[in-house]
Protein backbone atom coordinates (compact mmCIF):
# COMPACT_ATOMS: atom_id res chain seq x y z
CA UNK A 1 0.00 0.00 0.00
CA UNK A 2 2.35 2.11 0.91
CA UNK A 3 4.71 1.28 -2.13
CA UNK A 4 1.56 2.18 -4.76
CA UNK A 5 1.17 5.67 -2.50
CA UNK A 6 4.74 6.51 -3.52
CA UNK A 7 4.70 5.42 -6.63
CA UNK A 8 1.37 7.82 -7.08
CA UNK A 9 2.51 10.47 -5.76
CA UNK A 10 6.34 10.61 -8.09
CA UNK A 11 3.80 10.45 -11.12
CA UNK A 12 2.05 13.24 -9.92
CA UNK A 13 5.18 15.67 -9.00
CA UNK A 14 6.59 14.53 -12.21
CA UNK A 15 3.54 15.46 -14.62
CA UNK A 16 3.81 18.68 -12.34
CA UNK A 17 7.27 19.40 -13.40
CA UNK A 18 6.60 18.72 -16.54
CA UNK A 19 3.66 21.28 -16.78
CA UNK A 20 6.00 23.73 -15.28
CA UNK A 21 8.59 23.28 -17.96
CA UNK A 22 6.00 23.38 -20.37
CA UNK A 23 4.21 27.09 -18.87
CA UNK A 24 7.57 28.77 -18.16
CA UNK A 25 8.30 29.82 -21.46
CA UNK A 26 5.12 31.15 -22.66
CA UNK A 27 4.54 32.39 -19.45
CA UNK A 28 7.70 34.26 -19.80
CA UNK A 29 6.88 35.54 -23.59
CA UNK A 30 3.28 36.64 -22.35
CA UNK A 31 5.02 38.38 -19.68
CA UNK A 32 7.65 40.01 -22.61
CA UNK A 33 4.78 41.23 -24.90
CA UNK A 34 3.48 43.00 -21.70
CA UNK A 35 6.23 44.68 -21.08
CA UNK A 36 6.75 45.71 -24.74
CA UNK A 37 3.20 46.81 -24.71
CA UNK A 38 3.55 49.37 -21.90
CA UNK A 39 6.64 50.15 -23.24
CA UNK A 40 5.09 51.84 -26.74
CA UNK A 41 1.98 53.35 -24.92
CA UNK A 42 4.60 55.48 -22.98
CA UNK A 43 5.76 56.58 -26.35
CA UNK A 44 2.71 56.94 -27.47
CA UNK A 45 1.59 59.42 -24.87
CA UNK A 46 4.88 61.06 -25.15
CA UNK A 47 5.02 61.79 -28.44
CA UNK A 48 1.63 63.64 -27.75
CA UNK A 49 2.83 65.53 -24.95
CA UNK A 50 6.15 66.40 -27.11
CA UNK A 51 3.96 67.54 -30.45
CA UNK A 52 5.13 70.97 -30.91
CA UNK A 53 2.38 71.32 -33.21
CA UNK A 54 -1.71 71.31 -33.17
CA UNK A 55 -2.13 67.25 -35.29
CA UNK A 56 -5.29 66.35 -37.44
CA UNK A 57 -6.08 62.76 -36.68
CA UNK A 58 -8.79 63.26 -39.56
CA UNK A 59 -8.89 59.12 -40.67
CA UNK A 60 -5.71 58.28 -38.88
CA UNK A 61 -4.70 55.83 -36.20
CA UNK A 62 -3.81 58.05 -32.81
CA UNK A 63 -1.52 55.34 -31.72
CA UNK A 64 0.52 55.54 -34.93
CA UNK A 65 0.21 59.46 -34.68
CA UNK A 66 1.73 59.73 -31.24
CA UNK A 67 4.39 57.22 -31.98
CA UNK A 68 5.65 58.67 -34.98
CA UNK A 69 5.92 62.39 -32.79
CA UNK A 70 7.71 60.41 -30.39
CA UNK A 71 10.24 59.23 -32.96
CA UNK A 72 10.34 62.13 -34.90
CA UNK A 73 10.44 64.53 -31.88
CA UNK A 74 12.35 62.53 -29.17
CA UNK A 75 14.75 59.64 -31.44
CA UNK A 76 15.37 60.79 -34.92
CA UNK A 77 15.76 64.58 -34.42
CA UNK A 78 14.21 65.65 -37.44
CA UNK A 79 13.29 69.01 -36.32
CA UNK A 80 17.24 70.03 -36.28
CA UNK A 81 17.65 69.66 -40.35
CA UNK A 82 14.16 70.51 -41.41
CA UNK A 83 13.25 73.30 -39.71
CA UNK A 84 15.39 76.42 -40.66
CA UNK A 85 16.02 77.51 -37.53
CA UNK A 86 14.98 74.42 -35.11
CA UNK A 87 14.07 77.06 -32.05
CA UNK A 88 12.31 80.16 -32.09
CA UNK A 89 14.18 82.95 -30.69
CA UNK A 90 15.43 82.64 -26.99
CA UNK A 91 14.26 78.97 -27.32
CA UNK A 92 17.70 77.45 -28.18
CA UNK A 93 18.23 74.69 -25.64
CA UNK A 94 22.02 74.55 -26.51
CA UNK A 95 22.40 77.92 -25.52
CA UNK A 96 20.56 77.44 -22.28
CA UNK A 97 17.37 78.68 -23.02
CA UNK A 98 13.70 77.16 -22.45
CA UNK A 99 13.46 75.07 -25.29
CA UNK A 100 10.90 76.24 -28.09
CA UNK A 101 10.68 74.53 -30.99
CA UNK A 102 9.98 76.70 -34.23
CA UNK A 103 6.90 75.74 -34.36
CA UNK A 104 5.59 78.43 -37.11
CA UNK A 105 7.98 76.81 -39.75
CA UNK A 106 8.25 73.10 -38.60
CA UNK A 107 9.54 70.32 -40.44
CA UNK A 108 8.96 73.26 -43.36
CA UNK A 109 12.73 72.04 -44.54
CA UNK A 110 15.13 74.93 -46.35
CA UNK A 111 18.04 74.55 -43.70
CA UNK A 112 21.64 74.48 -46.38
CA UNK A 113 24.34 72.03 -46.62
CA UNK A 114 26.31 73.61 -48.83
CA UNK A 115 24.64 72.82 -52.50
CA UNK A 116 21.82 70.80 -50.23
CA UNK A 117 18.79 72.10 -49.01
CA UNK A 118 16.58 70.27 -46.84
CA UNK A 119 12.91 69.48 -47.78
CA UNK A 120 9.75 70.06 -46.70
CA UNK A 121 8.22 67.32 -45.35
CA UNK A 122 4.25 68.91 -44.05
CA UNK A 123 1.52 68.15 -46.36
CA UNK A 124 0.92 70.42 -48.84
CA UNK A 125 -1.48 70.10 -51.80
CA UNK A 126 -3.20 66.92 -50.34
CA UNK A 127 -3.81 67.85 -46.75
CA UNK A 128 -3.22 64.11 -45.17
CA UNK A 129 0.14 62.91 -47.59
CA UNK A 130 3.53 64.09 -45.94
CA UNK A 131 6.34 66.01 -48.38
CA UNK A 132 3.93 67.65 -50.81
CA UNK A 133 1.82 64.24 -51.61
CA UNK A 134 3.99 61.41 -51.04
CA UNK A 135 2.48 57.67 -50.86
CA UNK A 136 3.41 55.56 -48.09
CA UNK A 137 5.22 53.53 -50.71
CA UNK A 138 7.82 56.22 -52.00
CA UNK A 139 8.62 57.36 -48.28
CA UNK A 140 9.34 53.68 -47.62
CA UNK A 141 11.66 53.86 -50.72
CA UNK A 142 12.88 57.22 -49.60
CA UNK A 143 14.06 55.81 -46.43
CA UNK A 144 15.18 52.29 -47.67
CA UNK A 145 16.98 53.01 -50.35
CA UNK A 146 17.96 56.79 -50.32
CA UNK A 147 16.04 57.43 -53.63
CA UNK A 148 16.55 61.45 -54.46
CA UNK A 149 13.09 61.38 -56.51
CA UNK A 150 14.07 64.87 -57.82
CA UNK A 151 17.20 63.50 -59.34
CA UNK A 152 16.90 64.22 -63.23
CA UNK A 153 18.99 61.94 -65.33
CA UNK A 154 18.63 64.58 -68.57
CA UNK A 155 21.21 67.03 -66.34
CA UNK A 156 24.44 67.05 -65.04
CA UNK A 157 24.86 64.27 -62.24
CA UNK A 158 26.89 67.16 -59.96
CA UNK A 159 25.00 68.15 -56.70
CA UNK A 160 22.55 68.23 -56.17
CA UNK A 161 21.23 66.76 -58.63
CA UNK A 162 22.30 63.10 -57.48
CA UNK A 163 19.98 59.56 -57.37
CA UNK A 164 20.77 59.19 -53.72
CA UNK A 165 20.44 61.74 -50.92
CA UNK A 166 23.23 63.01 -49.60
CA UNK A 167 22.36 64.67 -46.28
CA UNK A 168 19.56 62.83 -45.09
CA UNK A 169 20.76 59.64 -42.72
CA UNK A 170 18.81 57.62 -44.41
CA UNK A 171 21.59 54.65 -44.00
CA UNK A 172 20.41 54.48 -40.49
CA UNK A 173 16.62 55.14 -40.57
CA UNK A 174 16.92 52.36 -43.24
CA UNK A 175 17.41 49.81 -40.36
CA UNK A 176 13.91 50.94 -38.72
CA UNK A 177 10.95 48.72 -38.42
CA UNK A 178 8.16 48.80 -41.47
CA UNK A 179 5.66 49.70 -38.09
CA UNK A 180 8.08 52.92 -36.94
CA UNK A 181 8.06 53.77 -40.24
CA UNK A 182 4.58 54.12 -40.79
CA UNK A 183 4.57 55.90 -37.51
CA UNK A 184 6.61 58.50 -38.66
CA UNK A 185 4.71 58.51 -42.06
CA UNK A 186 1.19 59.02 -39.86
CA UNK A 187 2.75 61.94 -37.84
CA UNK A 188 3.86 64.02 -40.64
CA UNK A 189 0.44 63.30 -42.43
CA UNK A 190 -0.97 64.54 -39.20
CA UNK A 191 1.01 67.86 -38.80
CA UNK A 192 -0.27 71.04 -40.64
CA UNK A 193 1.16 72.32 -43.68
CA UNK A 194 4.11 75.23 -43.41
CA UNK A 195 6.29 77.21 -45.64
CA UNK A 196 10.21 77.34 -45.19
CA UNK A 197 11.58 80.18 -43.20
CA UNK A 198 12.86 83.35 -45.66
CA UNK A 199 16.71 82.73 -45.60
CA UNK A 200 18.85 85.53 -45.77
CA UNK A 201 20.26 84.84 -49.23
CA UNK A 202 16.63 85.55 -50.86
CA UNK A 203 16.87 88.81 -48.73
CA UNK A 204 18.15 91.42 -51.46
CA UNK A 205 19.98 94.88 -50.23
CA UNK A 206 17.43 97.79 -49.56
CA UNK A 207 14.85 95.48 -49.82
CA UNK A 208 12.25 95.33 -47.02
CA UNK A 209 12.84 93.01 -44.22
CA UNK A 210 11.20 89.27 -44.87
CA UNK A 211 8.14 88.78 -42.57
CA UNK A 212 9.70 87.02 -39.90
CA UNK A 213 12.73 89.02 -38.81
CA UNK A 214 14.37 86.55 -36.90
CA UNK A 215 14.65 83.87 -40.01
CA UNK A 216 17.40 86.51 -41.81
CA UNK A 217 19.10 85.97 -38.45
CA UNK A 218 19.33 82.78 -37.85
CA UNK A 219 19.45 81.30 -41.27
CA UNK A 220 22.91 79.93 -42.63
CA UNK A 221 25.01 81.83 -44.58
CA UNK A 222 26.20 80.97 -47.70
Amino acid sequence: MKARLLVCASVALWVMALGWMSAAPGDSDKGDKHDLSVTEQARIEQGFAIAPVRLNFNKKDRALVGLGSYLVNAVGGCNDCHTNPPYKFGGDPSLGQPKQVNNEHYLAGGTAFGPFVSRNLTPGGHPSLPEDGHTFAQFLDIIRHGTNDDFDPTKPVIPPNLPLLQVMPWPVYQSMTNHDLEAIYAFLGAIPHAEPCASVQEVKPMSPPPVDPFCAVFSPGP
